[in-house]
């Protein structure tokens, strides 16, 4: 078989992830069963579009790679939206789950997450970009995860107050949230061939010069 019959090898690209995904926690596990225990790992993963969705994924398996993948595909079924107002969220807000309590805030532009663990992962897989948040009661990633979660459900944005009750957007939107007026920007170099487009020229005369003599 010559050379020139076979065909150039060409690796497989990888499709672009539909969802990014953040490893939060990884444990060891026990299973008791009649023989002995049965040892397995558990994994936590919170995945997102780092635009509006975000999810978290609780799976166990033989290995860390088989726990990842089920906890994906786990996640994948329970999307929460992420309100969200210019990079933060609308209002501060307090919940508590189990034992674990989080307390989120409002940040102005340029702050940034101010967060730890799995708060900060859920927040930047849902796509926010300035928050403030403190945790408190609990180190538990997982608790501190879902808490995250049950928040971003309760936290009410302006369009669903205005639909609530029946009222223009514009009257419950806060100032700090509100779009900043267009400035119109005028061009110099237009204003002033305006001015001299305006003047009224004089005419212009001419002299007639006599020949001069040789």
């Amino acid at each position: 078989m010559d050379n020139k019959s076979k065909k150039p090898f060409r690796r497989r690209r990888r499709k672009d992830r539909e969802f990014d995904q953040v490893l939060v926690d990884v444990a060891r596990v026990a299973r008791v069963m009649k023989g002995g225990r049965r040892f397995g790992f558990r994994a936590t993963i919170v995945i997102g579009d780092r635009k509006s969705k975000v999810a978290v994924g609780i799976a166990r398996g033989a290995d860390v790679t088989s726990a990842i993948n089920k906890a994906v595909a786990k996640a994948k079924k329970n999307f929460v939206p992420v309100p969200m107002i210019n990079g933060t969220i609308p209002h501060e807000i307090t919940v508590k789950f189990g034992s674990a309590q989080v307390f989120l805030k409002p940040a102005p532009p340029g702050t940034g997450i101010i967060a730890g663990g799995g708060v900060r992962a859920v927040a930047e897989m849902g796509g926010i970009k300035d928050l403030l948040s403190k945790t408190q009661g609990s180190a538990s990633k997982i608790n501190n995860v879902k808490a995250t979660l049950l928040a971003f459900e309760k936290i009410k944005t302006p369009q669903k107050i205005a639909q609530q009750r029946g009222v223009e957007l514009d009257k419950i939107m806060p100032k700090r949230f509100r779009p900043s007026p267009s400035k119109t920007v005028v061009n110099t170099n237009v204003r002033a061939a305006k001015k001299v487009s305006s003047k009224k020229l004089s005419p212009v005369t001419t002299r007639a010069t006599a020949p001069k003599k040789s």
